[in-house]
């Protein structure tokens, strides 16, 4: 599997088994929520844009970190509040529940925002 041509793949199957599921869920999850977006790797961890950048996410030892920009955080940062958060990261245990549902809706905002401040 890791002979891939599709870098996004690669990175994800770096990962153990059941880390490399939450990473695919999440990328379905985005891909879902965003349609039009491209998917690339950027600075090192899977990368989506659509006219601007729109999310982030990355695979580490004990969680994953899921980037919406500031503004994907600030806007949803009441359901955020049982995860560590920083003003552009978002640490996911791995040992958690996923909220791929929350992931859809962040997403979903984002690319409303990017509409909004086209840059």
């Amino acid at each position: 599997m890791a002979d891939t041509k599709n870098p996004v793949d690669s990175y994800i199957a770096r990962f153990p088994k059941e880390t490399q599921e939450k990473l695919q869920k999440i990328r379905r999850t985005i891909k879902k929520a965003a349609p039009e977006a491209t998917e690339t790797i950027s600075y090192g961890i899977p990368t989506y844009k659509q006219k601007i950048n729109l999310v982030h996410f990355g695979g580490y030892k004990k969680h994953i970190g899921f980037y919406p920009t500031p503004s994907g955080i600030e806007k949803f940062k009441e359901e955020l509040s049982k995860y560590e958060v920083t003003a552009g990261t978002i640490r996911f245990p791995l040992d958690k529940p996923i909220p791929y549902g929350l992931i859809k809706k962040i997403v979903e905002y984002r690319v409303k925002d990017t509409h909004t401040n086209k840059k």
